[in-house]
């Protein structure tokens, strides 16, 4: 089997991780719960993961890394955690739906919300996102690359957009954490929503979110914490305000391998293999009567994704022959990006996406290339 949908999860992962995870479900008790050996080593090892997070993201306090089971559960949390009745909120058809859906069920409970579009290669219109401010904007909501196409957003750009206007800025990492540098105090960025298994190469279940210090999120959750048992209210202390009950210890230990790894190999490195993959797989596909391209994938900056289409064939039969005959995995359908799609006329059609890991080879790249020639004739 040749895996190529890496932007849904990446599939391969370091041995380190493999280890990290298998040791901590042998060794590892509940952060915050006890002082014995097994939960303090928890605790160690959460703490330690925080002090790697904020380094890696560029940021300046450990304790404003919280801890989720993915970036769905990060939007969730920081949406519905800022944006109030009254309030209007700015985001793009970019968008996957971790952060469409919160926004629409807020706008059904008496938020405000401007949708910006985007151009003919799917980069969002910057000018229009200025021009939508009022006076009630809290906040803009703003995916860093396209999980569709793999598009990267100027979040500098829009950063400072945010940072002139002082309203808040929340950006979705879940398709760059891992592969694309990210500052969040050059950024501008209040709130960065990040998951752990896809270019972070840690396990399932693991994610989080960074809060700049001075932003208040209101907790999605309540419940046990470890402190302040008798208070009738959930701690408000940060992290522990957003992460109320016992965190996936074990992932997150896999997540902590992960996070050594990329510091490790470097991630220029590792994005220099994908992106060579990446280029290598559209030199072989140029020039396929009826192979349609989006997005931009040509572009000096990308993610390791390509989505295209195939004549009028629906993206799931192209999907399922690749798989059926040729055992090559890659990702079709809506992708949980309904308004790209509409931007892009592909509502009906969907697309095929594949995305590169820089532990696929130049041979299984190769294969599908094969493949698709094979498929068009």
């Amino acid at each position: 089997m040749i895996y190529l949908d890496n932007a849904a999860t990446t599939l391969k992962k370091p041995q380190e991780t493999i280890d990290a995870v298998i040791g901590a479900m042998q060794t590892l008790g509940n952060a915050g719960r006890g002082v014995n050996d097994a939960s303090l080593h928890a605790s160690r090892n959460l703490y330690l993961l925080r002090e790697k997070l904020v380094q890696f993201f560029h940021g300046e306090n450990a304790t404003r890394i919280c801890f989720t089971s993915n970036s769905t559960e990060a939007l969730n949390i920081a949406i519905r955690g800022i944006v109030q009745p009254g309030d209007h909120v700015i985001t793009t058809v970019l968008e996957h739906n971790s952060v469409l859906r919160p926004l629409y069920e807020m706008e059904e409970a008496g938020a405000e919300l401007t949708i910006v579009g985007c151009d003919e290669k799917g980069y969002p219109l910057y000018e229009e996102m200025e021009k939508a401010i009022r006076p009630n904007t809290k906040a803009m909501v703003v995916t860093h690359a396209s999980n569709l196409t793999g598009n990267v957003v100027d979040i500098e750009r829009v950063g400072a957009i945010c940072e002139k206007h002082k309203i808040l800025f929340l950006v979705d990492a879940s398709q760059t954490a891992g592969i694309l540098p990210i500052d969040v105090e050059k950024m501008h960025i209040d709130v960065l929503c990040f998951t752990g298994h896809k270019s972070l190469l840690g396990p399932q279940g693991t994610g989080g979110l960074y809060v700049k210090e001075g932003v208040t999120i209101r907790p999605l959750k309540s419940g046990g914490s470890g402190i302040k048992t008798f208070d009738k209210k959930h701690p408000v202390d940060m992290p522990t305000a957003l992460e109320a009950g016992t965190l996936n210890g074990h992932g997150l230990a896999g997540l902590q391998a992960s996070i050594d790894y990329i510091n490790r190999v470097g991630m220029d490195a590792i994005r220099e293999k994908e992106m060579e993959l990446m280029h290598h797989f559209l030199e072989g596909i140029e020039g396929i009567s009826g192979l349609v391209l989006y997005g931009d994938p040509y572009a000096k900056e990308h993610c390791p994704v390509v989505a295209w289409n195939l004549l009028d064939y629906s993206s799931d039969m192209v999907g399922d022959s690749l798989y059926e005959d040729y055992e090559i995995c890659v990702r079709t359908g809506g992708h949980c990006a309904p308004l790209m799609h509409e931007a892009l006329g592909t509502k009906d059609q969907g697309a095929v996406r594949v995305s590169f890991s820089h532990f696929n080879t130049m041979e299984e790249v190769d294969e599908i290339i094969l493949a698709i020639h094979e498929m068009a004739e």
